[in-house]
């Protein structure tokens, strides 16, 4: 190695490192490539006490090409690698940048080839094909250079990351518009606004939304954590005594209880409440320390937060209204046969377990109960003397009742909004069979919606094994008989299949929504 260049370097690692706060961040990963054992020595001790953004650095060793590219296979968090091109082979270090850009496909880690023989790669050719922050002979690194590498390299590094942390952050609010239906979609709003902020402060991705609720007290035993990201992804609905360390429960409470933002050097809490009444605190800890802008985009940010939570929270309040009152006229109908207790809601529940264990997502699903809670939607126009007929039925009353499925459409027919147009097609075709044997357009196959298919096997579930005044209620083995003898002909094969694999569970919603005795 160089003696001057060894000298000044040594000097160099004599300069003071910036004073401890008593903050606890990450570390840059630096890893180290290079045969020479002295350059590690050297470069570690001339940069060791070094912090860039207020984060310390962290040396890893590797002496060879294909050791360094194994250790970015398990370290992908590496921020910047310096390289050295002649070890092994004498392009060993240009065939280690290779792998780990296209082979393991990392774009974020910076690489500095280091080179003491420039002749075995030219300058330029190794920027037109690389990926590299910098090329340097090893004469040229001097300790000013070496820092300035190490300084540019760093932020581009941290650019990088928070850029593809915003895309990410991005994606999952377009996501959330686009599903503004699903009861999910408030969660995942809130989880793609705190991805966002969190690479606009350039911070660790590990934040949380906290919330009291409309009515829970301050204290720590009522703060939920309603959205996370990092490593508090998928804590939502924890406690955050049981998520967060101590220290950052007592910035949230106080926030909570002044209603006010509490900002400190490394990590803020900021309160924001909606017109509802419902109380939250965004909490999230940076790797360095805040700055006055800071603080200014993250009170922005809150309040384009409470109107979007306000937003999302009225249309939810709408839908479960919808839903409510869709239930609330699906039930009517029971009032006016006893036979028909708690149908709607067995029938309803059967069917969204049945989506579930189709892999329907939990959007689909609540359409699905909504949808099968209203297949009998229609009856309510069949007079009482048929509908509650102990007897059998004659073929006029027979096709009378049967019209129930029409009289259902066209109460439906021509309405606004996914949900109920949905409705309608499971209320018109729920009696149509696999085969094409069913009323009353004699649909074969998949030519009948799928939640159509679904209730219907839920809704004569139901019927087999509930008493009716015209029948008894048949035994469980009667009816799962009865199911696989259907099985392509009434019903769609792989849901008879699904049902019969989880007949437990179907029961259980059976027994929970039993009729009470009279």
């Amino acid at each position: 190695m160089n003696t001057d260049l060894q000298d000044e370097l040594l000097s160099f690692a004599a300069e003071p490192a910036p004073p401890e706060d008593g903050h606890v961040v990450a570390p840059w990963k630096i890893l180290v490539v290079d045969d020479e054992e002295e350059v590690h020595r050297v470069t570690r001790l001339a940069l060791g006490d070094i912090h860039v953004h207020g984060r310390p650095l962290m040396f890893i060793d590797a002496y060879s090409g294909q050791e360094s590219v194994e250790i970015m296979r398990h370290q992908p968090d590496i921020a910047m690698v310096l390289m050295d091109v002649v070890m092994e082979t004498e392009h060993a270090g240009l065939d280690a940048v290779q792998a780990i850009r296209h082979e393991l496909k990392n774009r974020f880690v910076r690489i500095v080839l280091r080179t003491g023989q420039p002749g075995q790669a030219p300058e330029h050719e190794v920027v037109r094909r690389f990926d590299i922050n910098d090329y340097k002979e090893k004469t040229e690194l001097t300790t000013t250079k070496l820092y300035t590498l190490l300084h540019t390299g760093l932020s581009l590094h941290r650019e990088l990351v928070a850029m593809d942390q915003a895309r990410m952050g991005l994606e999952q609010v377009i996501s959330a518009s686009a599903e503004m239906f699903e009861q999910q979609s408030l969660e995942k709003l809130q989880q793609g606004l705190l991805q966002q902020l969190a690479a606009l402060l350039y911070a660790r991705r590990d934040a949380v939304i906290v919330s009291t609720g409309i009515t829970a007290a301050v204290t720590t035993h009522g703060l939920r954590i309603v959205a996370g990201t990092g490593s508090y992804q998928g804590s939502e609905g924890r406690l955050a005594e049981e998520v967060l360390p101590p220290e950052a429960v007592a910035h949230i409470e106080r926030a909570f209880i002044d209603g006010l933002m509490v900002v400190g050097e490394h990590h803020f809490a900021v309160h924001f409440a909606t017109r509802s009444g419902s109380r939250h605190v965004v909490y999230l800890s940076s790797e360095s320390r805040f700055e006055p802008s800071d603080v200014r985009l993250v009170q922005l940010f809150c309040r384009n937060v409470t109107i979007a939570f306000e937003n999302l929270a009225l249309n939810d309040e709408i839908r479960r209204s919808q839903r409510q009152l869709i239930l609330l006229l699906s039930s009517a109908i029971e009032e006016r046969s006893p036979d028909l207790r708690n149908h709607v809601q067995r029938v309803s529940n059967y069917a969204m377990l049945l989506g579930r264990l189709l892999g329907l997502g939990k959007g689909s699903v609540d359409a699905l109960g909504v949808a099968a809670a209203m297949h009998d939607l229609g009856k309510i126009a069949i007079p009482d003397a048929v509908l509650n007929k102990p007897g059998k039925l004659s073929d006029e009353e027979r096709h009378l009742m049967e019209s129930h499925v029409t009289r259902g459409s066209a109460m439906l027919k021509g309405q606004e909004g996914q949900l109920l147009r949905q409705s309608e097609m499971t209320v018109a075709q729920h009696h149509e069979h696999w085969d094409g044997g069913g009323y009353p357009l004699g649909l074969r196959g998949e030519q009948a919606d799928l939640f159509a298919r679904i209730t219907a096997v839920a809704d004569v579930f139901d019927a087999l094994t509930t008493a009716r005044c015209y029948k008894e209620a048949w035994s469980t083995e009667q009816v799962t008989q009865y199911l696989r003898e259907q099985s392509g002909k009434q019903f769609e094969p792989r849901l008879v299949d699904l049902f019969l694999a989880n007949i437990g569970q179907f029961l259980e919603i059976q027994k929970r929504f039993s009729a009470p005795a009279d």
